[in-house]
């Protein structure tokens, strides 16, 4: 056995990373593709100000990433966003959301959407505290 620390991307050990664990989900879920999802604003000129990107699976719409432009922010560009996504995920077949977020970022925004926090990692110096969520459609 030899064991290594990569210090750079590399996509093809990730892409086999994920083929193991896919396999491994198979084994004991049966077979599910893993289906992007994004929604996107533009503004008038075609610059990206906002969007919620992730991915369906196993019933679930797991969020990786939601960003709205500052200038944008408070004008509920993001709750509109984050309401076009959940739509397309139940129209999936998707019976909850779930997504991590750091204390700045939104905890309080996602909860007025009716996400519940499910877990916290307490912060600690120069790390703030992490917020996992979760809401379920049924």
């Amino acid at each position: 056995m030899k064991v290594e620390i990569l210090d750079e991307s590399n996509k093809a050990v990730f892409d086999a990373l994920v083929a193991g664990v896919r396999a491994h989900n198979f084994e004991n879920m049966g077979c599910e593709e893993s289906k992007p999802l994004s929604v996107i604003a533009r503004d008038e000129d075609g610059k990206l100000i906002g969007g919620v990107s992730g991915r369906t699976i196993y019933k679930h719409f797991l969020i990786e990433v939601v960003w709205v432009d500052k200038e944008a922010r408070g004008t509920g560009l993001g709750r509109r966003l984050m309401e076009l996504a959940e739509v397309e995920a139940t129209k999936r077949g998707c019976v909850a959301a779930q997504l991590d977020t750091l204390s700045f970022q939104g905890p309080v925004f996602y909860g007025k959407l009716g996400f519940e926090v499910v877990g916290k990692v307490t912060g600690f110096p120069e790390s703030p505290e992490r917020y996992f969520l979760l809401k379920k459609y049924q």
